[in-house]
């Protein structure tokens, strides 16, 4: 009897042959997961008297205001917690949370910057700084980013075997540095898509130098950003969530656009701090 040639055949794929013994189980890559997201978070409040927290409820208040202030005038701006009790700074501390961003910078003094859970409000600390500023990103990286900590050696750096493609690759971060304009489109040099080999990585990390700034972004896994010894050089460097390294770039730009705070963002944060500090009077 001929077997009906429409019918598909039943001889093959999964389950259509007996396993061996040195056939292994399927296993598949783990998928991303994780991924942070806002979360309106109410600070837990108990106080016999709550006239005593008026100082931080004005604060958050003048936080809210600034953050509107800074969205229509790009101008960012700061508040002192330092005159603030014990008990008033323990609740700013814990209205602010800890966002997706955070910074360090080195110098004198040190200073560490966290993103509140607030976009664009930022918690400054550091010896005789206890500070948050309202902007896209803490000035004072203006100031220290390209401080060098490790100086920048350039195309006197020392060539060791291996070195192919690095030198080219900083003659055209050199160039653009040096005609840096802050309205130039944001300069990048995709490492990812480079021909290189591992000398040239290290070679290009001795000839940059490094800065005074280090910024990590936590969110759909981590971005690091790093100040290179050279003026308006970047590092930006992508890795998904089991922390594997998915694209390496350079940018040439005042701050990498994946570390700043939208317009819209600062607005937002205006309405959610005033949301919160409404549910806690």
């Amino acid at each position: 009897m001929v077997s009906n040639f429409h019918m598909p055949p039943t001889v093959f794929g999964p389950g259509s042959q007996k396993p061996s013994e040195d056939d292994g189980e399927l296993e598949y890559m783990p998928l991303p997961q994780d991924m942070r997201t806002y979360t309106t978070h109410y600070p837990e409040v108990e106080v016999e008297d709550p006239t005593l927290l008026a100082p931080a409820l004005a604060l958050l208040a003048e936080i809210a205001d600034g953050c509107d202030r800074a969205a229509a005038t790009g101008q960012p701006e700061l508040f002192d917690l330092s005159g603030l009790d014990a008990m008033n700074r323990q609740l700013i501390a814990e209205t602010m949370g800890e966002g997706e961003v955070s910074v360090r910078m080195r110098g004198i003094p040190a200073i560490a910057a966290q993103e509140s859970v607030f976009a664009g409000v930022w918690v400054l600390k550091g010896v005789g700084v206890d500070q948050v500023e309202v902007a896209p990103v803490p000035t004072l990286i203006f100031e220290r980013a390209f401080q060098p900590v490790r100086d920048a050696l350039g195309q006197m750096t020392p060539k060791q075997p291996g070195v192919l493609n690095a030198p080219s690759i900083l003659s055209e971060l050199i160039d653009k540095s040096e005609n840096f304009s802050p309205d130039a489109e944001i300069h990048v040099v995709n490492l990812t898509l480079l021909p290189h080999t591992e000398q040239d990585l290290l070679w290009l990390d001795e000839a940059l130098g490094e800065g005074s700034v280090t910024i990590l972004s936590r969110g759909y896994g981590n971005c690091r950003i790093t100040a290179t010894g050279q003026d308006h050089v970047w590092r930006v460097q992508f890795f998904n969530s089991m922390d594997t390294l998915i694209l390496d770039t350079f940018e040439v730009t005042r701050v990498p656009e994946v570390a700043l705070a939208a317009d819209e963002d600062l607005s937002d944060s205006a309405e959610r701090l005033r949301e919160v500090r409404e549910a806690i009077q």
